[in-house]
């Protein structure tokens, strides 16, 4: 039984997740997040959490969120001492790029990405010996030892910007096939594609899209760009989380759909109760594994501190300063 003490105490919290947690849920999480928000100036810590972060997080106890772009600028400009990464091992890792000389946790090590394990260091070194001179641009979203033999990574946000930094005709862009073919749509610049996917956004079809705009009259429909060509042929606004999170803060639809993993619209409605997200739910099982218990025992017992191999690590930073540089 939670505490009337415990719950005055995190009220506050839960006016901003009221939208989205209903009051007899709210409880269960109030005695996790009244401890979090302790041990944060306990430890002199910051939590980053990505988009794709349940409400309780995002909202409850985040104290910057964001897309992976976002995360990373943060991370290179916060100035706490403990960085507990609410999101997937390879956003921890460039928490630590970014951030040698502090602690960076992750509550959960085993939350990967499909993504990232697409593409391994070995692989990197073959495409450059079967594509000499060409650059290479990898995705955020692989191992610190993949970016280490990249030339400069990319996100979602700004994967066209950089592969037009380079002022080079032809590019290759690692692990995600659909990113690559979508950005190659957009510019003149030759994208030569691995044959990754993400585990999310590749079960999306245009006929579901279809589908969708038959059943909900008047859907604006936002896509991811991991999501195949075909699908963000047919939505109304193709872009980052970020971007689709800004595309709802300023247009408002009546109804809308976001092509991507499902806690995101969790989150974005609870800032807009008055808009109907329709949900096509495809989560990530990744993400789902940072829960509000394991970032707190994180704090308690610093448990999860992320290394990366000195030599690696200096080689995969200079390839994410170079794409701040350009963002």
């Amino acid at each position: 039984m939670v505490s009337s003490e415990v719950l005055d105490r995190v009220q506050p919290v839960y006016a901003r997740l009221r939208h989205a947690i209903p009051p007899l849920e709210w409880p269960v999480f109030a005695e996790d997040v009244d401890a979090i928000l302790r041990l944060k100036r306990e430890r002199d810590a910051v939590i980053l959490a990505h988009n794709y972060q349940t409400p309780e997080i995002f909202h409850g106890v985040a104290d910057i969120v964001g897309d992976s772009l976002a995360l990373a600028r943060e991370a290179a400009r916060t100035d706490a001492r403990v960085i507990v990464l609410a999101g997937v091992h390879f956003m921890a890792e460039t928490a630590k790029l970014l951030n040698p000389d502090r602690t960076v946790l992750i509550p959960d090590p085993a939350a990967g990405c499909s993504l990232a394990d697409s593409i391994t260091p070995a692989d990197m070194r073959l495409l450059r010996a079967r594509y000499p001179g060409v650059p290479i641009v990898t995705y955020v979203n692989t191992s610190a030892a993949v970016k280490a033999e990249s030339d400069i990574c990319c996100t979602s946000g700004n994967a066209r910007r950089v592969v037009e930094s380079l002022g080079v005709a032809r590019v290759l862009m690692v692990p995600d096939e659909y990113l690559a073919r979508n950005v190659a749509a957009t510019t003149d610049v030759e994208v030569i594609a691995w044959r990754g996917h993400c585990e999310v956004h590749e079960r999306f079809t245009a006929a579901e899209v279809a589908a969708l705009r038959e059943d909900h009259p008047g859907l604006v429909v936002l896509a991811h760009p991991e999501c195949p060509p075909d699908v963000v042929a047919v939505a109304d606004f193709a872009g980052s989380t970020a971007a689709m999170c800004d595309y709802v803060d300023a247009h408002r639809p009546a109804r809308v759909v976001l092509l991507t993993e499902c806690s995101m619209s969790d989150n974005v409605a609870a800032r807009h109760p008055d808009i109907d997200f329709v949900r096509p739910c495809n989560l990530c099982p990744h993400m789902k594994r940072i829960t509000l218990a394991n970032i707190r025992a994180a704090l308690e017992t610093m448990r999860h501190p992320v290394e990366i191999d000195p030599d690696i690590a200096v080689r995969a930073r200079r390839a994410v300063e170079r794409m701040l540089a350009v963002a």
